[in-house]
């Protein structure tokens, strides 16, 4: 998809005016943070675990050569190929070469975040060849012609009626007067069609949650079992991962695994979780014939030698996303690409450039919730402030901002100045509020007070009180 990350407010008002995303986001904003700290609090090491996790991103970020040559040096030796890609355009190249060789007319496909960066859906049906989303999220908003909205549902945005809806719109072989009432029929219906894919794909293609240098193996983990369908079932098995996504060892995947399912959908571990080490053997009973690795960098070395390193850490959980009040509030379309949340806000900027995506590090209110979630610790907050001061340095903030924030650090800077401004806007404050206790119109704040109540400033204001105390408790 092209991004529109330059539209966040439009976006963003937008959503908070889509009645049907609200019920859906409400839904969000509870059920996965239960499902989360259920599962924590069954797992007494979790947070040991956690630390670990940050131990085994950092130190292979510190390596990443030397652990992404061992991957490939791995990949060789059994039998299979990597692609290495600096661009998003020589990624789709090299899986467009690896499908005409192949003489593919259809592809499946396993839900890939680099897949949708890639937009390489579009770019096989523009030459000419059917990709086929296997996952049900992602074949629904296939369907529909959308982008995801969350990184580990794709489809959280979409109701079951309009699940309906597409499937009557594209199923048009079947009886028309067909019963699907019920979530089950719905999936019944998706299982009937896409078995039919997976028998006549010549390709597949599934993402790589991980890709272990010491086996040469990549992961995957789904609740579906399509993944392995996708890699098992073609004659050729890509791989479409970037380069942050490898790891030392077994062990050390074993541990992330531990983190990532518990941290969203509050899963001890995903349904499927699948390790793919190359091509079939002379005595493998199934799998592929080829075996392609294509890994992306796509602005990520520049990001690993930088103040942004710590971004690289993220296993793609999402549950940065739903615990953060504004995705909860606008929904991951608002964000304007296949991020959202917190994640997104902090790396976007990174791969597209913060000059098209300013908007998205000011989509925060650096509440903090989402570091305190992130399995792997990223400090999310302070990456957001970093990419604020860098818009700032950069000349990418209005000429009206910026004056604000002189005059703010002025008073700022001369506390009795400060002082004396606060307490006079204070009691007019007062005067204007005090018939109802609250306000319901402000001037120059209206986009605040259009949503939500202010309440009225009340009785002594807090420095008055401290300057009483003596600046004592």
């Amino acid at each position: 998809m092209e991004p529109t990350t330059d539209r966040f407010r439009q976006q963003a008002i937008a959503a908070l005016d889509d009645a049907g995303l609200q019920k859906a986001l409400a839904k969000t904003a509870v059920g996965f943070p239960m499902k989360r700290l259920a599962a924590v609090n069954r797992l007494p090491e979790f947070e040991t675990l956690r630390d670990q996790a940050v131990a085994i991103k950092d130190h292979t970020l510190d390596n990443l050569d030397w652990y992404l040559e061992r991957f490939e040096h791995k990949v060789v030796e059994n039998g299979g190929k990597v692609h290495w890609c600096r661009t998003g355009d020589d990624a789709r190249a090299a899986v467009l070469d690896i499908c005409r060789k192949a003489g593919a007319k259809t592809v499946t496909k396993g839900k890939s975040m680099v897949g949708e960066e890639l937009a390489i859906n579009e770019h096989l049906e523009a030459n000419g060849i059917a990709p086929i989303e296997t996952d049900l999220g992602e074949y629904i908003i296939q369907l529909r012609h959308e982008p995801p909205s969350h990184m580990v549902a794709p489809a959280i945005h979409v109701s079951r009626d309009q699940v309906e809806a597409a499937f009557r719109e594209h199923h048009t072989d079947l009886d028309a007067s067909r019963n699907l009432d019920a979530p089950e029929d719905l999936l019944k219906e998706a299982r009937a069609i896409l078995r039919e894919q997976f028998i006549a794909a010549d390709v597949g293609i599934t993402g790589a949650n991980f890709m272990i240098a010491e086996t040469g193996s990549t992961v995957i983990v789904t609740n579906e079992g399509n993944g392995d369908l996708t890699q098992t079932l073609p004659r050729v098995h890509i791989v479409l991962a970037t380069i942050e996504k490898v790891v030392p060892t077994l062990e050390d995947a074993t541990t992330l695994l531990r983190v990532l399912a518990r941290s969203i959908t509050g899963q001890d571990m995903s349904v499927y979780t699948t390790f793919s080490t190359g091509p079939r053997r002379a005595d493998d009973p199934d799998g592929p014939d080829e075996y392609h690795v294509v890994i992306l960098d796509s602005g990520r070395s520049e990001l690993l030698g930088g103040e942004f390193r710590d971004v690289l850490r993220c296993i793609r959980c999402g549950a940065c996303a739903c615990h953060c009040p504004v995705y909860t509030s606008v929904g991951g379309h608002a964000y304007g690409w296949i991020y959202s949340g917190p994640i997104a806000a902090a790396l976007i900027p990174g791969i597209l450039g913060l000059e098209k995506t300013a908007d998205l590090p000011n989509a925060s209110t650096l509440c903090g919730r989402c570091e305190s979630v992130c399995p792997v610790r990223i400090p999310l907050p302070g990456l957001l402030r970093r990419w604020r001061e860098k818009q700032m340095r950069d000349g990418l903030v209005s000429a009206t901002a910026r004056w604000a924030l002189r005059g703010w650090t002025f008073f700022a800077a001369h506390p009795g100045l400060y002082h004396f401004g606060a307490g006079i806007k204070m009691r007019i404050l007062g005067a204007l509020g005090r018939r109802k206790g609250r306000f319901t119109c402000m001037p120059f704040a209206g986009g605040w007070t259009a949503g939500r109540d202010l309440p009225a400033p009340q009785g002594k204001t807090f420095q008055q009180m401290w300057s009483e105390r003596g600046g004592r408790r």
